[in-house]
């Protein structure tokens, strides 16, 4: 067993230092370093914005960030005897965090970007496995820090089905962000103007912005090209069940991963999403499954009164509007604040899916996130 790294140099964007990441997916992008799977690989990460965030940074800033950079990924890592059809295992063993983080509402983004179209940021202290921020008082957040894009390469043929997919929802007036050489990298061509955007989770896993993948945490992913071309970035020392304003507690990090092969289990079991396992509570338990919490609820009807049969999404909506208005009535915090503390702390249930037209989503907010 060996260990393999890959270091940055956090001064200088990904882009000036090409040869660690990429911030685009596309299965011709060669591997920075091949490991064997029983090798551990120790990954320096980037933040999401790619640096353009410090401890300076003003919230006018944040409407001019350029959001082509997003997500610095660190690698590929070619995995020796990953083939298209196994189930690569990547066994999380440790993601170490910075002293500073942010979380930041950017205009345009974030689910409910028509309710909050104010830049805004809030920036976090981080020691002692707790976050703690100025900007968002009376309250610390015990860190589960987790990366929230980690995945695998997609193969070509992948790699159209998702293209064609997303253009049809663009056409539908959906909201996609499609392939985009604007400062991609690798700026090299065809690569720049074909590669997918690091925004959506995919069937190679990508943004999927799960806070249970943390330390501990074994992600089983469906291998599409040989040698898997492992990539992570868009550290999260930690994020409620939602992720509502579009960012998390978001930081850089140093991520150390181990892996395994599962030969022909996807291909034989017809897998083609990611998959995870763990052996014991992300963070202690009155945290994971808060034993003092408040929650509301949201119903499949829209604020006109309108209903939306069995929409989860506009249950969602409403969940969130309500708990953001119990945290601006009870403790006073400005609707930009509480929005923030959705998005870090806050955890979206589906609460019930068969009980037509309404479906119930609930918002649960764990109340020992406040100092006494």
């Amino acid at each position: 067993m060996a260990t393999r790294e890959i270091r940055v140099d956090y001064s200088v964007p990904l882009a000036s230092q090409p040869e660690t990441g990429h911030n685009r997916w596309h299965p011709d992008i060669p591997p920075v370093v091949r490991c064997q799977p029983v090798d551990e690989v120790v990954l320096e990460t980037r933040d999401a914005f790619d640096g353009q965030i410090t401890p300076g940074t003003m919230p006018e800033q944040v409407g001019m960030l350029n959001l082509a950079v997003v997500h610095p990924l660190t690698g590929p890592v070619f995995v020796e005897g990953a083939e298209p059809g196994d189930l690569l295992v990547a066994e999380v063993l440790e993601v170490a965090p910075p002293p500073f983080a942010y979380t930041v509402q950017v205009p345009g983004f974030g689910f409910l970007r028509d309710e909050f179209p104010d830049p805004y940021i809030a920036k976090w202290e981080i020691a002692e496995g707790w976050a703690i921020s100025p900007d968002l008082p009376r309250i610390r957040i015990p860190g589960a820090p987790f990366m929230g894009t980690i995945g695998l390469a997609p193969s070509r043929e992948l790699m159209a089905e998702i293209v064609a997919r997303e253009s049809e929802t663009l056409d539908r007036g959906g909201f996609v962000l499609p392939p985009d050489p604007t400062d991609a990298v690798p700026a090299d061509e065809p690569i720049a103007s074909e590669a997918l955007r690091t925004i959506p989770p995919r069937e190679n896993a990508g943004n999927v912005d799960i806070k249970h993948l943390a330390a501990g945490t074994r992600l089983l992913m469906p291998v599409w090209v040989e040698g898997g071309l492992f990539s992570a970035g868009d550290a999260h020392f930690a994020q409620g069940d939602c992720e509502t304003c579009g960012t998390a507690i978001e930081m850089n990090a140093t991520l150390r991963v181990r892996f395994d092969l599962r030969k022909g289990l996807a291909a034989g079991r017809g897998i083609r999403d990611l998959q995870f396992e763990r052996d014991d509570y992300l963070v202690p338990p009155e945290y994971q499954a808060p034993r003092r919490f408040f929650a509301t609820t949201g119903l499949s009807v829209r604020k006109d009164g309108r209903g939306e049969s069995e929409d989860v999404t506009v249950a969602a909506r409403n969940a969130l509007l309500n708990m953001i208005d119990h945290l601006v009535a009870e403790y006073g915090y400005s609707r930009q604040q509480a929005y923030a503390i959705c998005s870090v702390a806050v955890d979206l249930k589906i609460s019930e899916v068969v009980d037509v037209p309404n479906f119930v989503v609930s918002a649960f907010l764990p109340l020992e996130i406040f100092e006494s």
